[in-house]
């Protein structure tokens, strides 16, 4: 079932156009992440769906009914921003229990929702204390509780993440994951973090210059970008001039421009590579230590690239020779992508099998 359906929505602030004509639709219970560059339009889209702007064509379709001239109130939305915007005066309590006090819920089903939402939420015996009296992540799990509150149907989140600490932003975002698959309510969050947005989101919308660039699961988007802006904007990537100098790719024509991801190339010491007729001579320029892996720094024909190496192979150093086998470009066609592979290292391989 359809829960929102965005169509042939557009809103311009005098000369500015924020958002062109943007369409797409979400299923009920998903929580997706709205990603973008800064001033790409993701906050005007949110803000649109709240009814703190209003639409200057199309449509925008909340659980079957048209919602374009409702007020705020009368959407069944709960909005999160990323400053918590708690009431300082109030406490946790009645920070949480604002929304069902002005739907005039009597004291008794108050107080059993808010307690449900301290548990949910795990705030349990917090709730006397004021915000001051709380950490960050602690307050943004009231700004859940508090948007939750009146049963929203739809969840908007804007950058709730932002003003936290890594170690605090990581435990949080695992927890609402874990809450909105709990609670089954639709969800969309904006974001900067690609990671936050890969490791939470169900699906991903991906706007910049107030156009939908690409709509689909983290996995489709970042295999299978549609566009140039979603596979340079999306994971680690270089872009490279004239990709047809490498050693696979002779076929490509002069003058396109690829994109390559340190995923796409292996690197390896002298004799560690098989495919000779493949193989690149790289010259080493960094080496950075990532924890559970080598990013290695490489000039290959002239070019940058980088490459993921195991800690458990033998460590290579800054100026040392090596072999590079590129397996994949995306080749960056007008605006669009396509994924070439090496033709020298499927015919090495043909050979072999």
């Amino acid at each position: 079932m359809k829960m929102i359906e965005v169509k042939e929505v557009s809103k311009a602030f005098g000369q500015f156009q924020a958002i062109s004509k943007v369409s797409f639709s979400i299923d009920k219970g998903k929580l997706v992440g709205l990603l973008g560059p800064s001033g790409g339009g993701k906050s005007t889209l949110l803000r649109m769906l709240a009814g703190l702007e209003t639409p200057d064509s199309g449509d925008i379709i909340i659980d079957g009914v048209r919602v374009n001239d409702l007020p705020p109130q009368k959407r069944g939305i709960g909005f999160v921003f990323q400053n918590y915007a708690l009431f300082r005066h109030m406490t946790v309590f009645d920070n949480i229990a604002f929304g069902l006090k002005v739907k005039k819920k009597s004291k008794a089903e108050i107080r059993e929702r808010v307690q449900e939402l301290l548990e949910l939420t795990n705030l349990q015996g917090l709730d006397k204390r004021y915000p001051h009296q709380l950490s960050g992540g602690q307050r943004q799990r009231v700004a859940f509780a508090r948007a939750l509150a009146p049963g929203p149907e739809l969840l908007l989140l804007d950058e709730p993440f932002a003003a936290m600490d890594a170690k605090v932003r990581k435990e949080l975002r695992s927890w609402l994951k874990q809450l909105i698959q709990t609670i089954g309510v639709t969800s969309i969050f904006v974001t900067h973090d690609q990671d936050e947005a890969v490791e939470v989101a169900d699906e991903m919308l991906i706007i910049q210059k107030g156009r939908l660039e690409q709509q689909g699961t983290p996995a489709e988007i970042y295999t299978s970008p549609k566009t140039a802006f979603v596979a340079e904007f999306i994971g680690q990537s270089t872009i490279l001039d004239n990709p047809g100098k490498f050693k696979g790719f002779g076929h490509l024509d002069d003058g396109v421009k690829a994109l390559i991801r340190p995923e796409f190339v292996e690197v390896g010491a002298k004799g560690e590579i098989q495919l000779a007729s493949a193989v690149e001579t790289g010259l080493v320029r960094h080496v950075y230590f990532r924890g559970a892996y080598l990013e290695v720094e490489l000039d290959v024909r002239g070019s940058r690239v980088f490459a993921f190496r195991p800690l458990e192979r033998r460590l290579i150093h800054p100026g040392e020779e090596v072999e590079v086998l590129i397996h994949r470009f995306y080749v960056l066609d007008g605006e669009e992508t396509r994924l070439v592979e090496n033709t020298l290292k499927r015919e090495a391989l043909s050979v072999v099998i």
